[in-house]
C-alpha cells in the first residue's frame, strides 16, 4: 500500500518536470545577434535567412525575434521543404522596411516570401512596404514595375498571423495562396486611397481561412477572394473602400459584422457578372460563372448612386437562391433603389429598397 502512494506521489512531480524541460527546450533566434542592423539602411536579409535555417533546424519550438529598430530586408523567402520545424514563432517589435527604390523589388512578385511551409505563427511588427513613389509613376502613365506584394504565404498549412501591421505595399499588401488552416486577427492595413492595386488581403485557392478584427484602408479591395476558395469566415472587420468577391469555385463564405466605410463602389449590395474592366477585351462575353446560395442579412447604411441593390447576373448563368434579409438602405435621405436582372430569389424581413427579387 505504501508503494502504491508513492507512485501516486511521484506522478505530480514528473508532470512538473516534463513541463519545464519543455519549456526550456524551446530555443530564441534574435536576428541582431546574427548580423542585422535596425538602422533601415543596412540589408539585413542574411540574418533573417540565418536565423530561419537555424529555427528549421531545431527540433524543439523555435522564436525568432525581431526587436525595435527599422530593419531593411530585400527580396526575401522563407523555403519551407526543408524546414523540419513546424513550430516557428515570429515575434517582431520593429518595422521591416522595403527597398526606397522601387525597381529592387517591383518586378519580383513578393517582397516578404513564405514558401511550403508548416506551422509558422507571425506575431506583431509593422511592414513598411515604401510603396509612394511607385504609385506615383503608375499613375502618371509611365512604364513602371508591376509592383510586390509585401507579405505573401503560398501552399502553406497551419499559419498565424497575429497583430501584424502593413503599411504602403507596392501592390497586395498580404496574399494567402494555396494554403489550408490560415488564421490573420488583429491585422492592420493601410495605404493611401490613391494607391493602385494595393488590395488589402487576397485569399487565392485556399481552405479553411479566418480573417478576424481587423483594419483596412487601402487604394483598392480591403478583401479580395479569388478562385478556388472554400470555409472562409471573414469577421469584424473596418474596411474603407471597397470587397471584391471574384471568381468560380468559391463555396461556404461567411461575411459577419463588417464596417464599409467611404469605399469607391456606390453600391452597397452587388453582383456584377457583366463586369469588363475599362471595357478592353470582354464587351458583350457572357460570363461562365454560376452563382447561387447567398444571403445578404442585418445590412444597413447609406449608397453612394441611387441604386443601393444591383444584382446584374449573366444571361447564360442566371442568379439563383438570393435571399435579402432585413436590409434597410437610404440613398441621401431618400428611398433607394434596387435592380435585378436574371436573378431569382426571395426577400423577407424589413427590405428597404424595395426588393425586386
Amino acid at each position: 500500500m505504501v508503494k502504491q502512494n508513492s507512485i501516486i506521489f511521484l506522478l505530480p512531480l514528473l508532470f512538473i518536470f516534463f513541463f519545464k524541460s519543455s519549456i526550456a527546450a524551446s530555443i530564441t533566434y534574435n536576428v541582431v545577434s546574427l548580423g542585422a542592423k535596425a538602422d533601415g539602411k543596412s540589408d539585413s536579409s542574411k540574418a533573417f535567412l540565418s536565423a530561419w535555417a537555424a529555427a528549421c533546424g531545431s527540433a524543439n519550438p523555435a522564436t525568432i525575434y525581431v526587436p525595435n529598430g527599422r530593419f531593411l530586408l530585400g527580396n526575401i523567402t522563407f523555403a519551407g521543404q526543408m524546414c523540419k520545424n513546424t513550430r516557428i514563432t515570429f515575434r517582431i517589435d520593429g518595422t521591416l522596411v522595403a527597398p526606397s527604390n522601387y525597381n529592387v523589388i517591383g518586378n519580383s512578385g513578393n517582397w516578404i516570401k513564405f514558401q511550403r511551409v508548416t506551422g509558422v505563427s507571425i506575431l506583431g511588427g509593422t511592414l513598411d512596404g515604401q510603396g509612394t513613389n511607385l504609385w506615383s509613376c503608375k499613375n502618371s502613365g509611365k512604364n513602371c514595375p508591376n509592383g510586390a506584394t509585401s507579405l505573401g504565404i503560398y501552399n502553406s498549412n497551419n499559419i498565424v498571423v497575429n497583430g501584424l501591421t502593413s503599411l504602403n505595399s507596392q501592390m497586395f499588401h498580404i496574399d494567402i495562396y494555396a494554403c489550408r488552416n490560415a488564421k490573420l486577427q488583429g491585422t492592420k492595413i493601410m495605404a493611401a486611397g490613391n494607391s493602385p492595386n494595393t488590395d488589402g488581403i487576397h485569399v487565392q485557392l485556399s481552405t479553411s481561412v479566418s480573417i478576424l478584427n481587423s483594419q483596412i484602408s487601402t487604394g483598392d479591395d480591403c478583401i479580395s477572394i479569388g478562385p478556388g476558395n472554400s470555409n472562409l469566415w471573414i469577421e469584424n472587420i473596418a474596411c474603407g473602400l471597397g470587397w471584391d468577391l471574384q471568381e468560380p469555385g468559391v463555396q461556404n463564405v461567411t461575411v459577419k459584422t463588417v464596417t464599409f466605410k467611404g469605399t469607391q463602389n456606390g453600391n452597397p449590395i452587388i453582383i456584377d457578372q457583366n463586369y469588363c474592366p475599362n471595357n478592353k477585351n470582354c464587351p458583350g462575353q457572357v460570363s461562365g460563372i454560376k452563382i447561387s446560395d447567398i444571403m445578404y442579412q442585418d445590412i444597413h447604411g447609406t449608397s453612394a448612386t441611387a441604386v443601393a441593390v444591383n444584382f446584374d447576373c449573366s444571361k447564360k448563368y442566371p442568379c439563383s437562391n438570393i435571399k435579402l434579409v432585413d436590409v434597410n438602405l437610404s440613398y441621401k435621405d431618400q428611398t433607394a433603389q434596387a435592380s435585378c436582372s436574371n436573378v431569382g430569389g426571395t426577400s423577407s424581413g424589413v427590405v428597404k429598397p424595395s426588393s425586386c427579387l
